[in-house]
């Protein structure tokens, strides 16, 4: 049987790196929700959604209404466009740092 030992702080530092570096609350600056984004690039943008955001998104909530409910690799353009001026406003740093 394979068993699992405690976990070192240096692992605990890595996790936390991995899942939460660089991750930056932006708010929608239409509905408020706030989210986790990190930008790795021009191209690629991560955003991790609260259930709480996720219930105050009304675009979400149209999306969801609609028959077959809200596909889930679609993404709120208003929250999309709010993440694009947190980066033209400065307040959002675009690129990786340190692999993450």
């Amino acid at each position: 049987m394979l068993s699992f030992g405690g976990t070192t702080e240096e692992t605990r530092s890595d996790q936390k790196l991995y899942l939460d570096g660089r991750l930056t609350e932006i708010a929608c600056l239409d509905c408020l929700a706030k989210v986790r984004v990190k930008k790795n690039s021009e191209h690629q943008t991560s955003v991790q959604w609260t259930g709480g955001s996720l219930e105050q998104c009304p675009e979400f909530a149209r999306m969801a209404a609609q028959p077959g409910g809200r596909p889930v690799h679609d993404s709120c353009p208003r929250l999309m466009a709010s993440i694009e001026s947190a980066v033209l406003e400065g307040e959002l740093e675009v690129g990786a740092a340190d692999g993450y």
